[in-house]
């Protein structure tokens, strides 16, 4: 079954920190450019940052520069989201997906979510 598996959400105090996985499972994740979204409630989904498949690229929007950063471990099939100073509007449910179009949409493969709250 192909598919990606986020983890490592949870409740978290202002200021805190998270790290966030995707794991990938029955495909090799290091054809792919993969991407963290987050939707936040009653808000539209978006992007977060994106790191190409060899890892030589990455973006990273601007109201997390600075706090969060991206990685990736094609051996280990995974990325990971390292979030820090965290600030409630940071709450959602937060997303990978993966494409082969790099950081660009279309993503083919999605994973089911894992919840971020901030609050004190």
């Amino acid at each position: 079954q192909l598919q990606l598996v986020e983890s490592g959400g949870g409740l978290v105090q202002p200021g805190g920190r998270l790290r966030l996985s995707c794991v990938a499972s029955g495909f090799s994740m290091s054809d792919y450019g993969v991407g963290w979204f987050r939707q936040a409630p009653g808000k539209e989904r978006e992007g977060v940052s994106c790191v190409s498949s060899s890892g030589g690229f990455y973006n990273i929007t601007d109201s997390v520069k600075g706090r969060f950063t991206i990685s990736r471990d094609n051996t280990k099939n995974t990325v990971t989201l390292h979030m820090s100073r965290l600030k409630p509007e940071d709450s959602g449910v937060y997303y990978c997906a993966a494409g082969q179009d790099g950081c660009r949409p279309p993503y083919d493969y999605w994973g089911q979510g894992t919840q971020v709250t901030v609050s004190s």
